[in-house]
């Protein structure tokens, strides 16, 4: 198969540990035949210092033409730290997510029998956790309008929005996702209090009757952030609104010990990306010690999602795993042994594919 993929490391440790998925990239393509062709864009701080724009059309343009985007991450202090800035990294983010078509973001959360230990959760709590979150994308506050804030500047606003067709086709991937699991599909909301979030409720109930093996689940934001903790066993497929699914699937991350070694898949109409969880940690930028294997396992995801290609994708989640178990790890998880330097991970993990 011929593969196009479009690189798009970002900023901070975006760019390191890319390098180790593009390797093992690389790796899975020797051993299977496929020819893989990579093109590298901007985006993000590093595209603002560059063009003066954190998407630039360049990089769209790279986008759109690939079969599947490899993104790390993106985030600079300098724009953390000045609330007032008028173009943020985010922004980027954002434009890509709206321009790409990218309306589902798909996060799973799962244990590693080799770390089960290092979640901050009691043991009975995490072993065999597996679950997954469809978080609406390219809707709800993060693009309504209006929005900013009134002429004195002391007040501001955000408008929170949402169509029966933005739910519908996130809710339809979700049903799809969970007849393939377990059959338990959680519609996550704030029904009691606001008139979106009713109108989630509301969609979601007319289109279960088209999935009659799925039972259905519905509960309030606050509550998931509370069973997340005590019992996340109890969840399988999850399906929510922007601002719900990103700050939930960061609190589900940790449960695994590492939000290092979270995968995610954004979906939509055009084109398919895939990406780590954790952000740009630029305290650990350029010091080869960050965790690749988040990285590495949404390539695994690409073959899967984007390709059909299962077998790719299980190869790439088997040696990670092996390194899990054999202590080739970065130092966030290293425990006694020897860290290993994220190259090195990278280098191990493609010669264990080639093997």
């Amino acid at each position: 198969m011929e593969i196009n993929i479009a690189l798009l490391p970002g900023d901070g440790i975006g760019p390191e540990v890319i390098a180790q998925a593009v390797k093992v990239v690389k790796a899975v393509g020797q051993k299977f035949g496929h020819t893989i062709s990579f093109q590298e864009g901007l985006v993000g701080a590093c595209a603002i210092d560059a063009t003066g724009d954190p998407y630039p059309d360049a990089t769209h343009e790279i986008c759109a033409a690939s079969d599947a985007v490899l993104f790390g991450a993106i985030g600079d202090p300098k724009y953390d730290n000045d609330p007032k800035a008028k173009v943020r990294p985010e922004q980027g983010l954002l434009r890509m997510r709206q321009k790409l078509g990218l309306f589902a973001n798909v996060r799973p959360t799962f244990t590693f029998p080799s770390l089960v230990h290092k979640s901050p959760l009691k043991l009975d709590r995490v072993d065999g956790v597996d679950l997954v979150f469809f978080r609406e994308l390219t809707g709800g506050v993060y693009f309504g309008e209006p929005r900013g804030r009134n002429e004195q500047g002391t007040k501001a606003f955000d408008t929170n929005v949402y169509s029966k067709e933005e739910i519908v086709r996130l809710a339809r991937m979700g049903f799809e996702a969970a007849q393939k699991r377990r059959k338990l599909l959680t519609c996550v909301d704030k029904a009691n209090v606001m008139a979106t979030s009713r109108l989630w409720r509301e969609t979601v109930q007319e289109l279960a009757p088209e999935y009659p093996d799925v039972k259905v689940e519905y509960e309030f934001v606050d509550a998931v952030a509370m069973r997340l903790i005590q019992w996340p066993k109890a969840y399988d497929v999850l399906i929510t609104e922007n601002l719900f699914g990103d700050i939930l699937t960061d609190e589900a991350s940790v449960i695994s010990g590492s939000m290092g070694l979270m995968p995610s898949a954004s979906l939509g109409s055009k084109v398919k990306l895939f990406e780590p969880i954790h952000g740009s940690y630029p305290q650990a930028a350029g010091k080869d010690i960050a965790n690749p294997l988040g990285t590495v396992l949404s390539a695994s995801m690409m073959f899967d999602y984007a390709f059909g290609l299962s077998e790719e994708a299980k190869l790439i989640s088997d040696v990670v795993n092996l390194s899990l178990a054999e202590g080739i790890v970065t130092e966030d998880i290293a425990e006694g042994g020897k860290a290993y330097k994220t190259s090195e991970v990278g280098d191990w993990l493609a010669a264990k594919i080639l093997g």
